[in-house]
């Protein structure tokens, strides 16, 4: 895989989150693309609605809500439930609050402001 691409409606919004995540985002970045690569050498790319349309003018994004889901590794339990409140205190919507799933992991599940799911998880020690 080389890159995934998310849409936004708001791009300075999206990468706020991201940041906050600990996703390195060119500073200078700006509508209506901005990318980063990931560890790993994944791209990590964000468009604009408007950008998306003036290559595909018909797109809409699907209304049943979206179908991405990105996972976020954390290095200690604690860190997921520390992670998650700070996204829900800031606002971010949190869809499922932080457990102790059966297959070993601390894990909680948040949502961008574009709705995309965002897994936090760490291994239990």
């Amino acid at each position: 895989m080389d890159m995934i691409g998310l849409v936004t409606d708001d791009l300075t919004a999206s990468l706020a989150f991201y940041r906050r995540l600990g996703v390195t985002v060119p500073e200078d970045a700006a509508e209506p693309h901005a990318e980063t690569v990931l560890d790993g050498g994944v791209r990590l790319a964000w468009d604009t609605l408007e950008s998306v349309r003036s290559l595909h003018p018909d797109y809409q994004p699907r209304p049943e809500g979206a179908r991405v889901s990105l996972a976020f590794r954390c290095d200690s339990p604690g860190e997921v439930d520390s992670l998650y409140r700070e996204l829900v205190d800031a606002g971010y919507p949190g869809e499922r609050e932080p457990w102790d799933a059966v297959w070993g992991q601390r894990y909680a599940v948040v949502r961008d402001p574009d709705g995309n799911s965002v897994d936090l998880f760490a291994w239990q020690h």
